[in-house]
């Protein structure tokens, strides 16, 4: 009788002693160029040069996962489905406040600037009081750039609410925005770059109030990482500021690189002009400070989110 030796089951009992168990860290980023070091970071993996698997070292691997918004990332750090994630700091604040400071931690600043309201080019839209019975775009409701449309406008003395209004905000996914926008069925967007630039340059649009200074991008964490490996937290820390450098010190390379992130995220080519006229909109750091957040809480408040606001103080903290 010829015995049957299952060969996969062997292979796998003679390998087994030397065979180390990676560990997995799972990153949330946007498509967008505010996003540049989560988007080189994806891209470099993809690519079998890992920026951060270079620094985290062989045992690590990390997996990349895209989001159209922050609210949906912070919805996958709840879930435990991602460890960090790069993110607008509105959804983070809403994460921290809802959790009550049990489960969001910032880590580090991303990027400033790089968001603004965009009119249509050929539009009647002069000045903010042209702006009521018009449709606003924003990315996704709670967002950053929805909370800031929202507290604009309320600046202005319209009334805002949650589904309607003088000024009806209307969240849209951002590919959906440059359709809508392109057939005239939206009036106004505020959204992000690479957004802003296509809609400038290949939809006709006009750039009508800028955020240059605005904080637009944080890295954040879950504080389970924290508890579990808070050092492999803070080697990605460390590599996202080295990153962050060479972003600065490397203008024509980054761009490069997140082009060549976008286009593959994307599924279509991302030009040249498009990245380099949002790149003169952006500032990348790696710095954040709780007043930026305590400004953020101020605006959103004042627009009906953020009612049960906690002190940030443990927002900030590297202890679980």
């Amino acid at each position: 009788m010829k015995l049957k030796i299952h060969l996969p089951i062997v292979l796998a009992l003679a390998a087994g002693p030397c065979v180390t168990a990676k560990t997995v860290l799972r990153v949330g980023y946007f498509p967008n160029i505010t996003h540049a070091q989560g988007i080189i970071g994806s891209h470099t993996t993809r690519e079998g040069q890992g920026w951060f698997e270079r620094r985290l070292g062989s045992d690590v691997t990390i997996q990349w996962f895209a989001y159209n918004a922050g609210p949906s990332a912070m919805e996958a750090i709840f879930a435990g489905s991602i460890d960090l994630t790069y993110v607008g700091p509105n959804p983070s604040l809403n994460a921290y406040i809802r959790s009550r400071g049990d489960e969001i931690r910032v880590l580090a600043g991303s990027a400033e600037g790089g968001a603004a309201l965009v009119v249509q080019g050929a539009g009647s839209i002069k000045s903010p009081a042209d702006f009521k019975g018009r449709i606003i775009a924003s990315p996704q409701f709670g967002n950053t750039q929805d909370v800031a449309a929202r507290a604009w406008l309320k600046q202005q003395g319209y009334r805002v609410t949650i589904t309607g209004g003088d000024v009806p905000v209307v969240p849209t996914a951002n590919a959906d925005q440059f359709a809508l926008f392109r057939q005239g069925k939206l009036d106004a967007v505020w959204t992000v770059e690479p957004w802003v630039s296509r809609l400038e340059l290949e939809a006709g649009g006009r750039i009508f109030l800028e955020q240059a200074d605005a904080l637009t991008t944080v890295l954040v964490s879950s504080v389970k990482l924290l508890q579990t490996r808070p050092d492999l937290a803070e080697k990605f820390v460390a590599a996202h500021r080295e990153l962050t450098a060479w972003i600065k010190a490397h203008p024509d390379e980054a761009q490069a690189q997140v082009r060549a992130g976008l286009s593959a995220e994307m599924h279509h080519e991302v030009s040249a002009a498009i990245v380099a006229n949002a790149w003169r909109r952006l500032h990348f750091t790696d710095q954040v400070t709780q007043k930026q957040f305590e400004v953020l809480v101020g605006d959103a408040q004042s627009v009906g989110f953020l009612r049960d606001a906690i002190p940030l103080d443990r927002m900030f903290s590297r202890k679980p």
